[in-house]
Parts: structure tokens; C-alpha cells; sequence
């Protein structure tokens, strides 16, 4: 079983920037596409990024333009680059191929007004 290890969270005043990091336990070249989520207190966890292996990406409306997701495949890790962060992006963020890995612990954001 593949695990997933997220760091690179903090606090951080709104308009800064954090670089999320993912390391896979495996090789993630299986996985054609990775992706980061995140969990709000009281809220569903919602995928924020993805990127296929050919390093097509997607975003969530809400964070276009700010945040840049990126893989290693050689690294077995994958990125998640947030800039100009917004009291509403805090959350913990998690990294997963599609939900079919087990969850990591994932790692917090907390942006302060």
C-alpha cells in the first residue's frame, strides 16, 4: 500500500505564499493522475489541483491564477505552489491519485486575516 506523507503547511498572513510538498512511499509514475484536496472545519473534503502524467492541469475555479500544481515522478512526490493565499484556503490539504490511495495525514494552512 502506497503512503502519503504532506508537509510544508503553516501559518501565514493573507497575500503569502506556502509550497506544499507530497512524497509517495512508491513510485506514483502508475498513477496517471495526482492531485490535492483540502478539508475546511465542517466541510467536505474538495479536490483543489490536478496533474496527469503528461502534466495536463486542472484547478478549482477558486484557486486559478494563484495556486501551480506540479509532479516528480523521479521524486516520487508531488507540489502544490499557493500564492496570494486567502483566509478561505485554510484547511488541511492532502495529496491522493483520485481517492484510491489511503490518506495521509495531511498537512494544515492556516491563512490569517
Amino acid at each position: 500500500q502506497v503512503q502519503l506523507v504532506e508537509s510544508g503547511g503553516g501559518l501565514v498572513q493573507a497575500g503569502g505564499s506556502l509550497r506544499l510538498s507530497c512524497t509517495a512511499s512508491r513510485s506514483i509514475s502508475f498513477f496517471h493522475t495526482m492531485a490535492w484536496y483540502r478539508q475546511a472545519p465542517e466541510k467536505q473534503r474538495e479536490l483543489v489541483a490536478s496533474v496527469s502524467n503528461s502534466g495536463t492541469t486542472t484547478y478549482d475555479d477558486s484557486v486559478k491564477g494563484r495556486f501551480t500544481i506540479s509532479r516528480d515522478n523521479a521524486k516520487n512526490s508531488v507540489y502544490l505552489q499557493m500564492n496570494n493565499l486567502k483566509p478561505e484556503d485554510t484547511a488541511v490539504y492532502y495529496c491522493n491519485a483520485g481517492g484510491i490511495l489511503r490518506w495521509g495525514q495531511g498537512t494544515q494552512v492556516t491563512v490569517s486575516s
